[in-house]
């Protein structure tokens, strides 16, 4: 079992990916859940102030992760493809305020522990080694120079097609980081017995080797 926490464009996501890959391991994108969540309650019109209703959106999330044929992910939510729109600048605003909703998280916790499954798991997020896998043999907290992590996003958003300035990349950056480290329910840190490791700088083959090499060790 392996946790990998971090914040906003630190490339946990990919590394994630990339490992889970290489040891044939299965694979839980925390923050997709709760993009999903975000998304399901705009498409039903629920207010994000609204937590009951959210916890409801979030106890009866109707979703599934596929794998194309071309080996690509396809995240689809009551019936419909929705993976691009999962992936919005929109949608992860409003998964980070959704997230911060204890009722949200205690009907999401389950469903998150339910991918812990042989051969092994590598879950992604920000409270995967400090709240739903406390007990993972290896926790990563992977970083990156606030500056490093916007160019990233902003280069992924570029290569999508979605004009946006780095400046407001950057914004919106920050102002993640404030409210995932702030909020009041599992906020964003490392857990005391995690590998904290900064990617920035680093080629994306190199983080995930050194991944992999701790992965060994233990």
């Amino acid at each position: 079992m392996l946790a990998i926490d971090g914040p906003s464009g630190s490339g946990k996501g990919t590394v994630a990916r990339r490992v889970a890959e290489r040891l044939g391991w299965h694979l839980l994108d925390s923050g997709a859940l709760y993009r999903l969540v975000a998304l399901d309650a705009s498409r039903k019109g629920v207010a994000f102030d609204d937590t009951a209703a959210l916890a409801e959106v979030a106890s009866r999330l109707d979703a599934h992760f596929l794998t194309a044929k071309d080996g690509a992910e396809r995240i689809v939510l009551s019936g419909d493809d929705v993976t691009a729109a999962v992936r919005s600048e929109e949608t992860g605003r409003g998964a980070s305020a959704v997230a911060a909703i204890p009722a949200v998280r205690e009907a999401l916790f389950d469903r998150q522990r339910a991918f812990r499954r042989a051969p092994g798991l590598v879950a992604d997020g920000r409270d995967m080694g400090t709240q739903v896998f406390a007990d993972a043999r290896l926790k990563v907290f992977l970083t990156a120079s606030p500056e490093e992590r916007a160019r990233r996003r902003h280069k992924q958003l570029k290569d999508k097609g979605i004009d946006v300035s780095l400046a407001a990349v950057s914004r919106d950056i920050v102002d993640r980081d404030r409210r995932d480290s702030e909020r009041s329910v599992a906020p964003l840190r490392p857990a005391d017995d995690a590998r904290i490791l900064d990617s920035s700088g680093k080629p994306i083959d190199e983080v995930v080797q050194i991944v992999l090499d701790w992965v060994a060790s233990i």
